[in-house]
């Protein structure tokens, strides 16, 4: 009598299987939490919504608030272009970041696991609980004192390296991005614990073979890096580039015009229609940048 197995034989089909298993608690998570509020947002952008003692009046109205948020609203149309642009600039410096530091905090060296745990003590303090402490706390401390003198140490830096930079010949586009990625410097930090960590993993996974067989051909450090670390790793790159496209999405200060205009102001069909239109703006970025980094992934077969 034969077997009946619900895993498939072929290898194949037992990655696709496994995919799916992976995946199927937060698929579950979002038929049954998020499906419904996603298409309910989706009815009140396109409706006036008024609220009355008899409960919730909805008008269809059709694009009307989203010709208000692109026409009308001028602060929706400022703060996303500045979300847009903070993102584009920021996410190669976090990833270019996370991956150096993941190299560095790979070596062995006394204090490592110390050190591991600095890099990762931002994303603790980015946390929901600690940002929610009091008004007195330590943290509140920390961040107004950084606000306060962290500005005129970055602006000596930045004009010294923008100085330096420029005599030796540099073009003046790459100067600009390179000091304001000086002066984003607590930013690129307090952003890149994650990504630290992913890299880390990612890097402790590759065979120690392949560095012994490159040393022995007479391979330097550089070479072994650009020829078996960054190919190997370039996978979780996209997996980190994508990862800080959603992670922005959430610290975004349009995120909190969304939930003013909604909340504060009771216009629920007009923030409703902002979020679609950062949603819509997150996505066509998030599918632009996949496009083309997806097409320099290696894979090892």
């Amino acid at each position: 009598m034969p077997k009946f197995s619900l895993t498939p034989k072929s290898y194949e089909g037992q990655k696709a299987f496994w995919g799916v298993i992976f995946v199927l608690p937060w698929l579950l998570g979002f038929v049954f939490f998020f499906l419904i509020p996603l298409l309910t947002s989706l009815k009140f952008s396109f409706s006036s919504i008024q609220a009355s003692s008899e409960g919730m009046k909805i008008t269809f109205i059709g694009f009307k608030n989203y010709v208000e948020a692109l026409t009308v609203n001028t602060n929706f149309n400022r703060t996303l272009v500045e979300s847009i642009i903070n993102m584009i600039v920021n996410i190669p410096l976090i990833v270019i970041f996370s991956l150096f530091l993941a190299v560095l905090l790979n070596q062995r060296f006394f204090g490592r696991t110390f050190a591991r745990g600095i890099f990762f003590l931002p994303v603790i303090l980015a946390s929901g609980v600690i940002l929610n402490l009091e008004s007195t706390s330590l943290v509140q401390a920390v961040n107004e004192q950084n606000a306060n003198s962290g500005g005129l140490v970055n602006a000596f830096g930045s004009f010294e390296l923008e100085r330096i930079m420029i005599r030796s010949g540099v073009n003046e586009t790459i100067v600009a991005y390179l000091t304001g990625a000086v002066d984003r410097i607590y930013q690129i930090v307090s952003q890149s614990g994650v990504q630290i960590l992913i890299f880390l993993a990612g890097i402790q996974t590759v065979s120690p073979q392949l560095y012994e067989a490159a040393k022995m051909e007479g391979a330097t450090g550089y070479e072994a890096f650009w020829k078996i670390t960054f190919p190997l790793v370039s996978p979780l790159i996209l997996v980190n580039m994508i990862y800080t496209i959603i992670d922005s999405f959430s610290r975004s200060p349009i995120t909190e015009l969304v939930m003013t205009t909604g909340f504060d102001n009771s216009d629920f069909g007009l923030s409703s229609a902002m979020a679609w239109l950062y949603f819509i703006a997150i996505m066509l970025v998030l599918v632009i940048s996949t496009y083309f980094v997806s097409r320099k992934v290696f894979y090892q077969e």
